[in-house]
């Protein structure tokens, strides 16, 4: 794998995030496409956390398993930032990257650790199924039972089902995204969602899709080898997998979006952000300079993942504090 300095999209980049893309090349692995699943989340799960920030203390961890509606035992962990004190804490639910095809509880901990505690507020952290074992709209059902669950039983955990937020990246943007309009519908009321690069669109046509074709980090061949995975081309407009679709976006929770600037899904990011403002939602958005898709997994090489960290920390708390 050679250094792409000859992408138009190369200067664009930071000098940091360039150096990084670098290292990436002279470690020489296989695209995570021209692998099976199975290989390809083995691959991601050595890689994923290198360039994580060290992991902040917490009070305590706790891994178990909530139900899904078909009986399966959904692994989750949750993060709890502080010693117990009497009072529920509010709640995130955060729902990994990875084009619903590879990543996990383990190759997100250490964000999840920092969202705990950044925000004050408990994380939870969920496995759901993946593709190519489980297609849309398993991941969908998979992520609004983990919430529905924490809403109805979220006490005993000791955690105040009326302070709910979702949040995930790239896949998992796109599922906290879609829960939002679930929970909207169903009545159950977020204080916020937080959208970390999501995919939103239903065919990979704008203008920063073409742009980025060869990456940086995420490609076309990348992008067309984990929908292949998940959800046939006939289903690709079923809002669940691209709420940019969705009829109506009024009335749902509150929005931070954290976008990359060099990276396929920001146009649909932006435009996602647009529609939500237009409906009247409450929409804040972070657009970073001269970096990738999964820039938010690299605070060790990047100032703008600790940027990012830092806004939605005080997003999340902002959003807790209100009535």
């Amino acid at each position: 794998m050679s250094t792409p300095t000859h992408e138009p999209w190369w200067a664009e980049l930071t000098p940091a995030m360039r150096s990084v893309l670098e290292r990436m090349a002279r470690a020489g692995h296989p695209p995570l496409y021209t692998l099976s699943a199975q290989k390809a989340r083995q691959a991601y799960s050595l890689g994923s956390q290198v360039l994580e920030e060290t992991a902040p203390e917490l009070a305590r961890t706790l891994d178990t398993r909530i139900p899904a509606r078909d009986g399966h035992a959904m692994p989750v962990r949750l993060y709890v930032p502080q010693a117990a004190t009497g009072q529920a804490l509010p709640a995130v639910l955060y729902l990994h990257g990875g084009g619903f095809t590879i990543g996990g509880i383990g190759t997100h901990d250490v964000l999840c650790r920092r969202l705990a505690h950044n925000t004050g507020a408990a994380v939870v952290s969920l496995e759901y199924r993946m593709a190519p074992e489980h297609r849309f709209p398993t991941a969908v059902d998979d992520t609004w039972d983990a919430l529905a669950w924490l809403a109805r039983h979220g006490r005993a955990w000791e955690l105040d089902a009326g302070r709910l937020a979702v949040a995930g990246d790239s896949a998992g943007g796109t599922l906290a995204a879609v829960l939002a309009l679930l929970a909207r519908d169903a009545g159950l009321p977020l204080h916020a969602q937080v959208l970390i690069y999501p995919g939103t669109c239903a065919h990979q046509d704008t203008p920063s899709h073409r742009c980025y074709a060869n990456g940086p980090v995420l490609s076309k061949p990348m992008i067309d080898w984990f929908f292949d995975q998940y959800i046939p081309q006939a289903q690709r407009e079923d809002w669940r997998f691209a709420p940019l679709l969705a009829p109506e976006l009024d009335g749902v929770a509150p929005a931070l979006f954290v976008l990359a600037e060099c990276d396929p899904l920001v146009d649909e990011g932006i435009a996602y952000a647009d529609r939500l403002r237009m409906a009247g939602v409450p929409v804040q958005l972070e657009l970073f300079r001269g970096v990738a898709h999964e820039f938010i997994k690299m605070g060790r090489a990047l100032r703008e993942a600790q940027q990012a960290h830092a806004a939605i920390g005080a997003f999340l708390h902002e959003a807790f504090a209100q009535e």
